[in-house]
C-alpha cells in the first residue's frame, strides 16, 4: 500500500475517540461507588495506543484509495472492538478474553447478543459502558452507509451515493467531516429526545440513558436480563417502538428534510417499503395471537405484536416476553423478519429493504419481458434509473449473504450445537439482530454456554453483516492488492 499512514492514522484518531468515551463510566463508577480501575487502566491503554499511531503516522496530505478505504473500513469496527473488550476483561466479571471481544463485538456492532447472566447484579459503569458501544457503532454505521460503502459500490449502496461525493476515493477523510457532523447532530438529537421520554414514562435517570443510546443505535443492550420486559410498562414499549422506527429511517432522509424536502419522508421508497412491511407483519402477528388464544386484550395483543415485529424487523432485539412460547410460527416468521432487516443508511440490520425492492422489480420485469418479448422495460428506483450493475451487485450480495449464513449455520452445528441453536445463531449474527431462537439463546436465554470457537465465529459473522460482507471479504483475495 502506498498511502498506509492514513489508515493508522484515523484507526489513531478513532482510538483516542473510543479512549474518551471511557471517561463517562469511569465518572459513573464515582456516582455508584465502584471502587476499582477498570474504566482509568482501559482509558489510558486505549488513548496511549491511539496518540502513539496518530503520531507515528503524521503526514500533510491524508487520502485513501479504494483498496486502503477498504482496509480502514474494517479495521476500524476490529479496533475497536479489540480495545472496546477492555473493560470487560479488566473488570469484576471474571470474562475470559473470547466472552470480552464477544461482548465487545456484539456491542459495536450493534447486534446485541449477550453472554452476560443476572445483569441486575453488574457494575453500572460496565452496563452503560454496554450501551456506549452500541451508541458508537450506530452513528458509525450510519456514517459508513452514507459517505464510505456507496464510494466502495458495495452490495448496490452507491445507489445512496450523496451529490457532494464524488466517484473517486482519493479524499474520503475530509469530505466526510461536514456530513458526519450533521448526522451526528441528528443522531445525538434522538438520543436526547428518547431519553426524555423515557424518562417521562417511568424510567430512572440511569435507565432512560441507557436504553436510549441502544434504542436508536437500534441495538438491544438492556440494564436488565429480562430486557423492556422487566419495567411492565405499555407506555415504556410504546416509546421504545417509536424511537427504534425513527432510528430505523434512512438518515439521508433526515439530512434531506433539514434541506428543505419536507416531502421525503412520503415519497421515498424505503422508508413506504418499511411501513408496508411494519404494518403487514403487525396485523399477521396481532392474527395469529388472537387464533392461539393468548392470554391478551385486543390492545394488549396489538402492543405486544407490534413491539415483537418492530424489534426483530429492526435488529434491535429488545423482548417483553417469550415468543418462542407462541408456538412454531413466530420463530420461522421471525427468522423471515432477521434477513429482511431495515433500510439501508439506518442503523438496522439485514440485507435490507431496498434490495428486496430491486429485486422483486426486477422479477418483475421478467416477467413482462415473457409476456410482451418486444416490449422494452426500464427498471427504476425513487425515479432515478437502476443499470444491470446494480441489479448484479444486488443479487451477488443476497446470494452471498445467504451463503455465508450457510457456512456459520454448518460450523455451530459442527460445534455441537443443535438445529434451531445453529440457524438461529447464524441469522442473529449476520443480520445483527441479537437474540436467537430456542432454548439456548432464544429471548429467555443468551450466549454464555455456547463453546468459544461459537463465539469467535459468531463474531466474525457480526463483523461480516455490519459491513455488508464485501468490505471484509474482498481484503482476503490477492487480486485486490495487486489492483
Amino acid at each position: 500500500m502506498n498511502n498506509s499512514k492514513t489508515v493508522f492514522f484515523a484507526i489513531g484518531v478513532l482510538l483516542i475517540i473510543l479512549g474518551a468515551f471511557m471517561l463517562i463510566p469511569f465518572f459513573v463508577q464515582f456516582i455508584y461507588d465502584e471502587k476499582n480501575t477498570t474504566f482509568l487502566s482501559s482509558f489510558s491503554l486505549t488513548t496511549f495506543i491511539g496518540i502513539l499511531l496518530v503520531l507515528t503516522n503524521l503526514e500533510e496530505n491524508r487520502k485513501l484509495n479504494l483498496q486502503e478505504a477498504f482496509l480502514l473500513t474494517t479495521l476500524s469496527w476490529i479496533s475497536i472492538a479489540i480495545f472496546g473488550s477492555l473493560p470487560f476483561i479488566l473488570s469484576d466479571l471474571n470474562l475470559s478474553v473470547v466472552d470480552a471481544f464477544f461482548e465487545s463485538m456484539s456491542g459495536i456492532t450493534t447486534t446485541g447478543s449477550t453472554i452476560i447472566t443476572n445483569l441486575e447484579n453488574v457494575p453500572k459503569s460496565i452496563l452503560i459502558w454496554r450501551s456506549i458501544l452500541q451508541w458508537l457503532g450506530g452513528i458509525g454505521v450510519i456514517v459508513m452507509a452514507i459517505t464510505i460503502l456507496p464510494l466502495l459500490s458495495v452490495g448496490g449502496m452507491q445507489l445512496f451515493k450523496q451529490d457532494r461525493l464524488s466517484d473517486t476515493t482519493e479524499k474520503i477523510l475530509p469530505r466526510t467531516r461536514e456530513i458526519t457532523l450533521i448526522i451526528s447532530l441528528i443522531y445525538l438529537s434522538l438520543t436526547l429526545i428518547c431519553a426524555a421520554a423515557y424518562w417521562s414514562v417511568g424510567m430512572n435517570i440511569f435507565d432512560s440513558i441507557a436504553h436510549s443510546m441502544t434504542t436508536i443505535a437500534t441495538g438491544g443492550f438492556s440494564t436488565y436480563s429480562d430486557s423492556i420486559g422487566y419495567f411492565q410498562n405499555p407506555k415504556i414499549e410504546i416509546v421504545s417502538i417509536i424511537f427504534i422506527i425513527l432510528g430505523s429511517l434512512p438518515f439521508i432522509a433526515y439530512l434531506k428534510f433539514i434541506k428543505g424536502d419536507s416531502k421525503i419522508f412520503f415519497k421515498d421508497s424505503q422508508i413506504k417499503g418499511l411501513v408496508y412491511i411494519l404494518i403487514v407483519s403487525v396485523m399477521l402477528m396481532f392474527l395469529y395471537l388472537i387464533l392461539i388464544n393468548q392470554d391478551y386484550t385486543l390492545l394488549e395483543n396489538l402492543r405486544v405484536s407490534a413491539f415483537n415485529v418492530v424489534s426483530i424487523l429492526s435488529g434491535t432485539g429488545y423482548v417483553t416476553s417469550d415468543f418462542s412460547m407462541w408456538g412454531k410460527f413466530p420463530l420461522i416468521f421471525f427468522l423471515f423478519l432477521m434477513f429482511v432487516g431495515g433500510c439501508a443508511g439506518s442503523t438496522t440490520c439485514g440485507i435490507k429493504i431496498f434490495r428486496f425492492q430491486i429485486l422483486g422489480s426486477f422479477i418483475i420485469n421478467q416477467i413482462k419481458k415473457l409476456i410482451y418479448p418486444r416490449g422494452i422495460f426500464s427498471l427504476k428506483y425513487n425515479n432515478e434509473k437502476i443499470s444491470n450493475t446494480f441489479i448484479y451487485s444486488i443479487m451477488t450480495f443476497v446470494f452471498l449473504y445467504f451463503f455465508i449464513f450457510f457456512i456459520l449455520a454448518v460450523l455451530l452445528s459442527i460445534n455441537g450445537l443443535d438445529f434451531i441453536t445453529a440457524v438461529s445463531g447464524s441469522a442473529s449474527a449476520i443480520s445483527n439482530v441479537g437474540p436467537g431462537l430456542g432454548d439456548i439463546i432464544g429471548p429467555s436465554g443468551n450466549f454464555s454456554n455456547l463453546p468459544d470457537f461459537s463465539k469467535l465465529s459468531l463474531s466474525f459473522g457480526m463483523l461480516l453483516g455490519r459491513l455488508e460482507l464485501f468490505a471484509v471479504l474482498v481484503l482476503f483475495f490477492p487480486s485486490f492488492w495487486k489492483n
